[in-house]
Parts: C-alpha cells; structure tokens; sequence
C-alpha cells in the first residue's frame, strides 16, 4: 500500500513488520452545536491541531459505569491535564472515608495496589486533601465535573477528548482577528462539537524515525505481538518521558528522531538524526515579561535569570488609588501624576485634576459624611506637590482615575537585582544588550512589562559530537522524539550554558499565566463606593 506522508510518499510492503506506539489526534472535524446538538444549518469545518483560540469543556453528560471504563477512556498521567474530576451519582462506602454522591473526585494515577488495579483519587474537604484509592472493578454512574480551565484546541486533542467519544467546547477568547481564511463565522462564540480523527504512530525495523499513518489508511494488519521480539524496535520517548527518568540514570545520549518544527526551535542543533546529550532534568525560574504597548497583538517573553543585559525603569500606569496602595513599597516614595480628573463626593477628600502630582503615603481609614450619616471608608494618604510646599490629601481607595508614575531613578538594573528589589509587575525597556548572544530580541522592544516570575521543568541538553555549549529546552513547550542510545557520555560536566530568551506565543502565555495562577488566590477587590 502507498500513502501519503509529510508529502512524501510512502509504501508498506507485504510482510513488513510495524510497531505501533500509540494513537494521536491528527486533526478534528468541528460543527456548531446548539443544545448540545449538531445544529441543522452547520456545516463540518476542519480544523487544524495549532487552529488559533482558547476554549473551555462542556461536561460530558453521558455517564460512565465503571472506574476501568474511565481509565480505559480518559487520558490520567503525572502532567497538570491528567488529573479529571468526576462524581458518582450514588455514595461510594470505602472502608474508612464515604465518597458522598455529587462530591468532587480527582483521578490522579493508575496503580498496582497488592495485585489489583486501581486509581489514585483525592477529596477535598474543609480545605483539606483526602486521598484513596478505588478499584478498577468498582461500579456506578460516574459524570464529569465542570471543568472552568481553559486550553488550546492541541491540549483538548492531547488530553480532553475520550475515546470513542465526541467533545463540545466552548469559544473562550478568539485571540485573532477573524478573516476570510478562518473557517468559523465572523464574531463565532458559541459552541463546537469535535469529532477526532485519528492517525498510527508507528516505527518500523529499519528506520530511524516515526511513521505517522492515517486511521482510515485501507491495508490489512495482523496482531503479532505475541511471536515476536519487539525489543528490536527503537522506543521513541517525548521530552516528558525524559523527564520522568530518575534523576540518576542522567546524563544520557539520544539520538532526535523527530525534531521541534519551524519557530520552536530554540537552537539550530535540534534536527532529526542529531545526536544530543541530557545532562540533567531541573525546575527553573523565568521571567514573564510582555511588550508595552497599546494596540495588540503584544509580544510575550521568558526571561532567564543568566540574562547578561541591564534595563533601566519605564513608567507604570495606576488607573486606580487601589493600584497604588498596592504598588507603593518601603524602599522608595512612589510618585505618580494625575492623568484623569476626579470630583470627590465626599467634602474631607480630595478633588483630584490632570496634572497634580503625588507622593504616595499609606492607606488608613477616614470618617467622611455619606447621607447625613458618618461613614468610615478606606483612604489613601498622599501629600500634594505644590510649588514650594506639599499639602496632605486623602484620596478614596475606589476613585478611578489614573496616575503615572515619576520615575527618578537612573540606575541600570540587572534582571536578579529588580526581582529582588522591586514587587512585580515592573516596567522596563534594555539599556545595555546581553552581549554574549549574537541577537538579544529584548533589545529591540521598546518597552517591557516584567509581570511575575515562574517555574517551570526544564532539560539541559548539548550536542554530542561537539559539546562546546549547553541550552535549557522547555519539557511542555517543545514537541521533539529522541531514543535512548547505548553510549557512554565522554563530558558528565555540562558545558557552559547559552541564554536563550524564548519567545512565546499568545497562547503559550495565556497558558502559562493560568498554570502560576493555579496556586495563587486572587488579589482583594478594590473597595466600593460607600453605600
């Protein structure tokens, strides 16, 4: 039989002997939905994995029966996608913890516990973590929960489509301007129904790659497995397969078998047949950092901390009296210029117009007249600068307005010394280039917000044949295969490591803001008017 691969065309000769090591979504039919039906008026578009957007599950309403059911499935791993949510219908009695119907559950792995198979789970309860396990065996009605997360059409296909089953998602954020291109309607924020499409990955005894074959491909295959020696085919492992390893069986050789596409590169060296060594798995610390400026689409960033550069301060904007309370710091005086005019309501505060200047102060509370009636409200203490005096003013904490800052420092900062210094987000633009990079990207931006600092799991890698320097490659952001190869690493020190600024996408930030986001609470509201 001859297909079609990449473009290329391929054959599979009679007898010719395939190991399959998995299944992937290749690419997903999608329709309009409407009451969780395929509306009479759609038509099937297809739509590419990397299709821009970002979009939220709809609760699969079908239930499933039992936990193997589910784990046979739903997609459960190590990652931060493998870990769904479900309730059973009815209560499950264990021997010392009652799962309450409708509660929460967290499918986190799969295990062998003393001879039987069974799933990982969690509770939470008061704010507390309860963990148990539940048989493959155990039975019931189980329904997904409501998943508030947001993906991308690639981690829905990867992680949040079960097998066997169609997936409805909801548009969340478009990202895009639309265009004539885009196969949804202009101004589209419904719901979609995707239907996968499947494709073979395979490897075959004398190549070195991966062989992608389409599920409808028409050929006849026999199962094998069991007379076979399938030791004798190469096993392919994902970056995160790597990065599964223990930390003692580092450093590794590895021979790429299919390298990171187009602009994901984060250096020249990453070709199919490139040998490469791993050096050691880590978690790192990066930071986020946008392009300022007004009109979209902005430019994203992730900064190591090695960056050899220096950045002088820009103005930050404040639309609030809130937002200064929060960004004011004991180290320095914050002072702003007023952008916008504010009548106060209140005759014992202040009126503020376009060009009055402020050094900020503290927030306190303050008794002001609201109704006839004394009312305590919070405040936030500035003194006005005049042209030979200051004059203490309050301002109310909920006054929107707008304020710049005055920036009197002229000090150039490295990237460890304004993250230890200053509270993010912080403004900047680069005074002086990272000169041990051919081209520093930070250089030619304008303007940079330094909006929080990440972790993230990294790999260090060389190359094999002339390890003169070393690169951290992002174990979630960089797709590539490699198969372990049976040498012995010559240098077990890594060499020196190259800065590398990686340059993300829209979505990627979008990404990596919710995942820091996850563990954090939500910053208090601003106050209200008093009512």
């Amino acid at each position: 039989s001859i297909y079609e691969m990449f473009g290329n065309e391929c054959s599979l000769s009679t007898g010719e002997v395939i190991k399959v090591i998995g299944f992937k979504i290749n690419k997903l039919i999608a329709s309009i939905c409407e009451n969780n039906e395929v509306s009479q008026f759609s038509t099937k578009v297809e739509l590419p994995l990397n299709f821009p957007g970002l979009y939220k599950v709809v609760a699969d309403k079908t239930p499933y029966v039992s936990i193997e059911e589910i784990t046979r499935k739903v997609s459960i791993g190590p990652t931060r996608f493998g870990h769904p949510c479900f309730y059973s219908s009815e209560d499950i009695k264990l021997a010392n913890l009652t799962i309450k119907h409708g509660e929460q559950i967290t499918f986190n792995s799969v295990e062998d516990v003393n001879g039987t198979m069974a799933v990982n789970c969690g509770v939470v309860r008061n704010n507390q973590s309860h963990s148990f396990t539940l048989p493959l065996s155990q039975e019931g009605k189980f329904y997904e929960c409501e998943d508030d997360q947001i993906y991308t059409l690639k981690e829905i296909a990867e992680w949040k489509i079960p097998k066997c089953r169609n997936r409805i998602v909801k548009l969340s954020n478009t990202l895009h301007t639309w265009d004539s291109s885009n196969p949804l309607p202009e101004n589209f924020d419904g719901c979609l129904i995707l239907t996968p499409v499947y494709e073979v990955q395979a490897v075959m005894k004398f190549r070195k790659d991966i062989v992608h074959i389409l599920s409808d491909l028409d050929v006849e295959v026999k199962d094998i497995t069991d007379s076979y020696d399938i030791s004798s085919f190469l096993q392919p492992l994902s970056l995160e397969n790597v990065f599964e390893r223990t930390s003692k069986e580092f450093p590794m050789v590895a021979e790429i078998m299919e390298g990171p596409s187009g602009s994901q590169k984060p250096c020249n060296s990453l070709y199919t047949g490139k040998e490469i060594i791993f050096y050691k798995k880590y978690q790192a610390t990066r930071v986020l950092a946008s392009e300022i400026r007004s009109d979209s689409p902005k430019r994203h960033f992730l900064i190591p901390m090695s960056y050899k550069g220096k950045f002088k301060r820009r103005p930050r904007e404040f639309p609030t009296a809130y937002d200064l309370e929060i960004a004011r710091s004991e180290k320095e005086q914050l002072h702003v210029v007023a952008t916008k005019a504010f009548d106060s309501p209140h005759k014992e505060l202040f009126s503020v117009s376009v060009g009055d200047q402020f050094l900020v102060q503290q927030c306190q509370t303050s008794e002001v007249l609201y109704e006839g009636r004394k009312k305590l409200i919070d405040v936030l203490a500035c003194e006005q600068i005049l042209s030979k005096t200051y004059k203490k003013v309050l301002l109310p904490m909920y006054m929107e307005g707008g304020f710049v800052e005055v920036i009197h420092d002229k000090k150039q900062y490295q990237l460890s010394e304004i993250c230890k210094e200053f509270r993010l987000p912080f403004n900047v633009k680069v005074s002086v280039r990272d000169l041990s990079v051919e081209e520093d990207v930070l250089a030619a931006v304008p303007g940079l917000q330094f909006e929080e600092e990440i972790t993230d799991s990294y790999l260090l890698i060389s190359s094999a044949s002339s390890p003169v320097e070393s690169w951290e490659i992002p174990v979630y952001r960089l797709n590539m295969s490699v198969h372990l190869l049976n040498k012995a690493v010559q240098t077990v020190v890594p060499p020196v490591t190259k800065t590398t600024v990686e340059e993300i996408s829209e979505e990627q930030y979008y990404m990596v803001r919710r995942y820091e986001n996850q563990t954090l609470h939500p910053p208090p509201r601003p106050p209200k008017k008093p009512t």
